[in-house]
C-alpha cells in the first residue's frame, strides 16, 4: 500500500472515530441517564436496563457484539469493515464511560436541554457515518438478515420496531419520557436528513459571459475543477454569448464568484444549491 493510501485510509478512520464519538458522547451522556428511547439498540438497551441487571452501556455492547456474530454467519462479509469498526468502537466506549464516568442521573434538571443534545449528536455522529458509506451496525445488520432471506418491506419493518420501543418507553418510563422518545425518533430523522444535505451542499455555477477562458483557467489552476463551455445566442439582441457550467464546495465558490465580478463585472451569474452531485471529483467516483 503506498503512501497516498495509508493517509487516506487513515483520514477515513479518523473522520470514523470522530463520528463515532460524537455518537457515544449524546448517548452516554443524555440519552442514557434520561431514559430516552429512540428506537435501534441503544433504544433496546434503555428498556431492558429497567429489569435485567444490566446498565445501558453493557446491554448496548453485548447486543452490538451478538448481532455482528449474527451478521456474520446469516449475511457474511457483506456489511463491510467499516460498520464492524463503529459498531465495535461504539460498544466498548460506551463501555468504558460506565466504568470511568458512571452516571446515576440526568447531568442537569433541565430534560428539554438533554433531549435536544440527545437527538442532535447521535443524529449528527449518524449522517456523517452515513457519508462515509459506514453505518453503527445493531439494527442495519437485522435489516441485512431481513433483505437477504424475507420479502418484508425492510424500512417499514426497521419504523415499526423503533415505534413499538418508543411505546414501550410510555409503559415502563412514563408518559413524559414516552412523550420525548417519540419527539426524538421523529426529529432524528429530520436532523440526519438536513445534516447530510448540508455535508453535501454544493454551489452550481451558470456563467453568461463573452470571454470565458479566463474563467475556466481560473477554475482549472486556482479550484483544481473542470466546467462545461458551450455556446448561447441572447434572446433579446441576438448577441453571441458562451455560457460556462461548474459545480465546486462552497469555500470554492465564494473565490470564484468574487474573481468574475472583479474581472468580468457584466458576465451574468447563476448559482444554484445542489446536494446532490454524482461524478468525477465528487461522490460515486474517485
Amino acid at each position: 500500500m503506498d503512501k497516498a493510501k495509508v493517509r487516506q485510509t487513515v483520514r477515513e478512520y479518523a473522520f470514523l472515530t470522530a463520528a463515532t464519538m460524537i455518537m457515544v458522547v449524546g448517548i452516554y451522556f443524555f440519552k442514557f441517564p434520561n431514559n430516552f428511547c429512540f428506537g435501534g439498540v441503544t433504544g433496546f438497551a434503555v428498556l431492558f436496563s429497567s429489569f435485567t441487571p444490566f446498565n445501558a452501556s453493557d446491554l448496548t455492547f453485548i447486543m452490538n457484539m451478538a448481532l455482528l456474530v449474527v451478521g456474520f454467519l446469516f449475511v457474511g462479509k457483506s456489511f463491510g469493515v467499516k460498520t464492524v469498526y463503529v459498531s465495535v468502537l461504539m460498544s466498548v466506549a460506551l463501555s468504558v464511560l460506565d466504568k470511568v464516568y458512571p452516571l446515576t442521573k440526568p447531568m442537569t434538571n433541565e430534560p428539554v436541554l438533554e433531549f435536544m443534545f440527545a437527538v442532535f449528536l447521535p443524529a449528527l455522529g449518524s449522517a456523517m457515518l452515513f457519508d462515509a458509506d459506514a453505518s453503527s451496525g445493531g439494527t442495519d445488520i437485522l435489516a441485512m438478515i431481513l433483505k437477504k432471506y424475507t420479502s418484508f418491506n425492510i424500512g417499514v419493518t426497521l419504523m415499526l420496531v423503533d415505534v413499538l420501543i418508543t411505546v414501550l418507553a410510555f409503559v415502563i418510563y412514563g408518559p413524559k419520557t414516552g412523550l420525548f422518545s417519540i419527539a426524538g425518533l421523529l426529529a432524528k430523522t429530520l436532523v440526519i436528513d438536513t445534516v447530510i444535505e448540508n455535508m453535501n451542499l454544493c454551489k452550481y455555477f451558470t456563467v453568461v459571459c463573452d470571454v470565458p477562458a479566463p474563467i475556466c483557467d481560473f477554475i482549472h489552476q486556482e479550484l483544481n475543477r473542470s466546467a462545461t463551455v458551450f455556446e448561447a445566442q441572447g434572446s433579446y439582441g441576438h448577441s453571441q454569448k458562451k455560457v460556462i457550467l461548474t459545480v465546486m464546495k462552497r469555500n470554492q465558490a465564494v473565490r470564484l464568484r468574487r474573481f468574475i465580478r472583479e474581472q468580468q463585472p457584466n458576465a451574468f451569474i447563476m448559482i444554484t444549491n445542489s446536494s446532490e452531485i454524482i461524478g468525477k471529483g465528487f461522490r460515486g467516483m474517485n
